[in-house]
């Protein structure tokens, strides 16, 4: 059942996108309970994931990039 901080951390980053699975999430709350560092980095990631968020994030679609792409080198 023990795992890296390494392993911890990649977990950490699965369960924040729901891609983590119930084992894994097991894994990680064990770890945290005895890992202050990655404790405070699970709780540092989950800040930032809820602000991102709040925040309306969007990303680009291919189509949308690829316009962009041609406005850059029409113009440059």
């Amino acid at each position: 059942m023990k795992i890296s901080c390494e392993e911890a951390a990649h977990i950490c980053n699965k369960s924040q996108y729901k891609e983590a699975g119930l084992w894994e999430i097991i894994k990680l709350k064990w770890h945290i309970f005895m890992c202050k560092t990655c404790a405070k980095f699970s709780k540092q990631n989950t800040t930032f994931t809820s602000l991102c968020d709040r925040a309306g994030l969007n990303v680009l679609t291919e189509t949308e990039k690829e316009e962009m792409k041609k406005d850059l080198e029409k113009h440059i």
